[in-house]
């Protein structure tokens, strides 16, 4: 009986020596990318422009509008939408504020024909009246919903925790905060085509590797960097 005992224990101990111990996962994919994939979709771009009551925008203002009209030219589908708040008590100022909007969409490329406006009813939340300007454009999403915890991570009640295999939400925040970052969504569906070629530094660099020379390039500066600590 000793000797059975000290054989199923060594049977137990060599095979946790195993080359490859995950487990895959019948209920979910490993791969993360697989459980939270990128989604190229239309989304909305929003800009809100708060009513001040001036007849003109401030500069902070005017810039946004600049940015936001800049990325309209690249990457609007759709009218600019321009919703504009009723029943403020602030229609002089909210007309101002309208009138200024409009003109700097003007003065930044954007058509009276590309640009619609539509009333809207504030909420109770809404303290100081905005203007939302809006459109549509491409963009890239995560298809699931991040911070699902479907399964017991600890396991307590069950032997999920036994597979070795990822959790749902492993892999989501990273996915979409590479979305967010993606300036050109559809870079995801095709390669862009390769620029032209710099003829005459290949040819340089030939004729260097040719000569026995060394082909790099050699960076000059006249700073100087000062030692503080001295």
């Amino acid at each position: 009986m000793l000797h059975l005992a000290a054989c199923a224990a060594l049977a137990l101990a060599l095979s946790a020596c195993g080359a490859n111990r995950r487990v895959e996962s019948v209920d979910l994919p490993y791969d993360y990318r697989q459980r939270h994939p990128l989604v190229i979709a239309d989304r909305a771009e929003l800009l809100s422009i708060a009513v001040t009551g001036r007849s003109h925008l401030d500069g902070r203002q005017a810039a946004d509008i600049r940015a936001f009209a800049g990325n309209y030219r690249l990457h609007g589908k759709s009218e600019v939408h321009v919703f504009v708040p009723a029943g403020t008590g602030q229609e002089p100022a909210v007309h101002a504020t309208l009138r200024a909007t409009q003109r700097e969409l003007a003065a930044a490329g954007i058509p009276a024909s590309a640009i619609a406006t539509t009333r809207y009813s504030p909420g109770d939340g809404d303290a100081v009246p905005t203007l939302r300007l809006s459109f549509m454009k491409l963009g890239v999403t995560v298809a699931s919903t991040c911070g699902r915890w479907p399964s017991d991570l600890a396991s307590g009640s069950s032997t999920d925790g036994w597979t070795n295999a990822a959790y749902w939400n492993f892999g989501c925040a990273y996915q979409a905060n590479f979305a967010a970052q993606i300036a050109e969504p559809l870079d995801l569906a095709r390669p862009r085509q390769e620029s032209v070629l710099d003829t005459q530094k290949r040819l340089r660099g030939i004729g260097q590797l040719r000569q026995g020379k060394d082909p790099s390039t050699v960076y000059r500066s006249t700073q100087r960097v000062e030692d503080l600590g001295q």
